[in-house]
This record gives C-alpha cells, structure tokens and sequence, in this order.
C-alpha cells in the first residue's frame, strides 16, 4: 500500500504510520484521504496488534492544519473530526511517537492516540495555538486537552496559544514517557512490542469500554466491559492465560 503523503510500514504485528507531508507534515485533503484509507485497512487487519504514528523529518510529528489548502476547509475538518475520533475509538493501542512540533490539528491527533511519548528536546514543543490565527481548536481540542491536564491548565494552554516542551507535557500528564534524542523510535518500538505480547481480545475490550464510557457514560461502559468479559472467557487466550500460570511461564497469545 503505497501513498503519497503516508508511510505504512508493518513489522511482526506492528503498524508504523509515518505523515509525510513536507514541510510540516500538515493536513491537506488528499493526506487526509490517504490516512483514512489506511484505517480502515489496519482496523480490521488480525495481524496488526498495534499502531505507531510519527512524523517524517525531525522538526514536525505535525502542524495541523495545511493553510494552503483552505479552499477544501468545508471537507477537511469534518473528515478530520471523524478520523481523529476513529483513533480516539481504535480498537488496537495506538502510540503518538512525537518527533517534533506537535501543534493545532498535530497535538489534537496526538491526543487521540492511547499513549504519546516525546522527545526531549527543550526546542520542541506542542500546543494548541488555533487562537493565533483567531480560530479555535475544531478537532476536539477543547475536549480532550481538559480531560488529560484539567480544565484550568487547558484553558490557559488554549486561550493563551501556550507551547511546552516534553518535560512540562510530562509533568501535567500529557504525554506519557520522554525520550533521549535519536532513541524516539527505539523507545516507541519497545512500548509497543510489550504491548504486542498482550492478549488482543482482551486488549480490544479494555480500549472498546473505556471509549464507551467516555463517550457514552458510566452505564453504557459498563455494559460493554460486561459484553467483553463474556467475550474473553471463550477465547483461547484466555486458556493459554490460566494454562501459562499454572505452569509458571510466560503465556504466548495468539489472538484466538
């Protein structure tokens, strides 16, 4: 599957999505097409069990919005929306490997993913600064900044267009883990392979009532942790579990 402006790279069971749209990698309608052709492939391939995405370059994971291509803005940000949801709602661990700036429609798809590790680099910074440009975060920055650092700091993040670095993002619970530079990938790789040994069902379930949850409330993830517990306690997994324990070993999931 070859793009223009993406990358798709599969290892094992991992999926690395690379943005690769100079000089910012920003969003234009075309990446965006693009991006979500790869969705959907990913969303329903058994093999992969994990999803990376990253930048091209080592100046931008993301710039957001592409200014040249206002002419489509009708079509870009309702697409945006629904694909930066779709990652919000993915039913494998998607990781943010945030290799640079991560700014507007960047860090509001950042945000999306499970996890986000940054590198540590006091020149790179993320932020939502929409309000520059008198517009405002449209691709669900005002909901979801709030629910990861709180309501105050992310109003005073967003009204004041304020930019941090990755150890002010860790320190607020932005992102999750800092990385050295050059050892972005490597740390990212790592996180994902743990991940990868994970029972996939069982993962899938724990993404799919969470998300249940958050958008739909209390009850509804409730019942939906109810439905994947019905759903785990018939897999193969879950024997190869309770079997790997009794004979204390490392269990090998398969996905079944």
């Amino acid at each position: 599957m070859k793009f223009e402006n993406i990358i798709l790279e599969k290892k094992d069971h991992l999926s690395i999505i690379t943005f690769d749209h100079p000089p910012a990698n920003a969003w234009n309608l075309a990446t965006l097409e693009e991006f979500e052709k790869v969705i959907d492939a990913l969303e329903n391939d058994r093999d992969t069990r994990v999803v990376i995405l990253t930048g091209a370059g080592e100046k931008c994971f993301s710039a957001g919005l592409d200014v040249s291509d206002t002419a489509n803005i009708p079509k870009i940000s309702p697409k945006a929306r629904a694909l930066w949801r779709r990652i919000d709602r993915f039913p494998k661990p998607v990781i943010a490997a945030i290799n640079g700036y991560a700014l507007g429609g960047g860090l509001e798809l950042a945000m999306c993913c499970h996890f986000r590790i940054m590198v540590d680099d006091s020149k790179i910074t993320v932020g939502l600064t929409e309000l520059n440009l008198g517009i405002f975060p449209g691709w669900g920055g005002t909901q979801r900044l709030p629910l990861l650092v709180g309501k105050a700091r992310a109003l005073g993040m967003i009204l004041f267009s304020k930019k941090i670095n990755a150890a002010a993002a860790l320190e607020i619970g932005l992102i999750n883990q800092v990385s050295a530079p050059g050892k972005l990938m490597d740390d990212a790789l790592e996180f994902a392979q743990k991940l990868v040994e994970r029972p996939p069902i069982a993962v899938s379930c724990v993404l799919n009532a969470m998300a249940a949850g958050n958008y739909e409330g209390l009850d509804k993830g409730l019942n939906v942790e109810a439905e994947g517990s019905t759903r785990v306690r018939e897999t193969k997994d879950r024997v190869e579990g309770f079997t790997a324990f009794l004979e204390k070993r490392k269990p090998v999931f398969t996905g079944k």
